[in-house]
């Protein structure tokens, strides 16, 4: 399945995309896609009714927003490093054991809304990530059980303050977690229809020129790794978000390097996950 949320900030919507491409309505399900929904075996029951209801739902316009399609998760988890080619862009070793920082949630935004450049920022960058979204509760997972933990994927753009992560006081989470720095979808894709997560195109262009393309073959610690690493230390809870990383091509490694203006235009996608495009503007 193909999950949504959709219509204004804060009043989103849940839905679907059917397998005809059409974006069908599904509050009549109830729920929206949240924590307590995949807490309670959400995706098996939205399944069994959509089997019953879905030649009844109502199609929704093509210009209606789309929101992030997990309503705000209780935490976003970021790894840094996680390609190889991108740490020696950073001129950072390849890493040993994942490198884990958080996002804050209030970061969270539409695919298709703008990203906003922080006041007094210089150095907005762009990163285009595989996220993964954790379907039950996560404590001390094996590697070998932690795929059973994962709902699904979805596109992000781990947005990031160049300055502020790594000259305010070198905490990342400080040019991690500005408004709209955490552009989630267009939707979360079901684990069942991504036959393999480490063999997936990621791209992102800026302006139309390509400036991210790669292959999550890259990266350095694969999704069974992450998650039962970080379950750990720190319990996941479903709908969490891990956001798995960004190949090189990123405005920081570039020579001179290159942030983002107010207009600039930022388009990505990965195999399967779809597409995203995202207009940069002053905040």
């Amino acid at each position: 399945m193909k999950l949504i949320r959709f219509g204004e900030t804060g009043k989103e919507k849940p839905g679907i995309v059917a397998s005809n491409g059409k974006w069908l309505d599904c509050s009549g399900f109830g729920e929206d896609w949240s924590e307590e929904f995949l807490e309670n075996n959400g995706l098996e029951r939205l399944q069994s009714w959509l089997e019953s209801n879905i030649h009844n739902l109502q199609e929704i316009s093509d210009k209606t927003r789309f929101g992030s399609p997990i309503k705000r998760p209780s935490k976003i988890i970021c790894v840094g490093l996680n390609y190889s080619l991108h740490a020696k862009e950073s001129g950072m070793p390849v890493p040993e054991v994942p490198i884990l920082f958080m996002k804050a949630t209030s970061s969270l935004c539409g695919p298709f809304d703008p990203i906003l450049i922080p006041r007094n920022s210089t150095k907005t960058d762009w990163e285009v990530e595989l996220a993964v979204v954790i379907g039950k509760k996560a404590t001390y997972v094996s590697k070998e059980d932690a795929m059973d933990y994962v709902a699904g994927y979805v596109l992000h753009n781990d947005v990031s303050e160049r300055d502020f992560q790594l000259h305010h006081g070198g905490q990342w989470v400080k040019g991690k977690s500005a408004d709209h720095f955490a552009p989630l979808g267009p939707y979360l894709v079901t684990k069942d229809e991504i036959s393999d997560p480490h063999n997936l195109r990621l791209w992102l262009k800026v302006n139309g020129e390509t400036m991210q393309d790669s292959n999550t073959s890259d990266l350095v610690f694969d999704i069974p790794t992450l998650v039962s690493y970080i379950s750990q230390y720190m319990t996941l809870l479903p709908g969490d978000v891990i956001s798995t990383g960004t190949p090189s091509g990123v405005g920081l490694g570039l020579k001179p390097p290159r942030y983002l203006n107010a207009g600039d235009v930022v388009e990505l996608g990965i195999d399967g996950l779809g597409t995203a495009r995202q207009v940069a503007e002053q905040a």
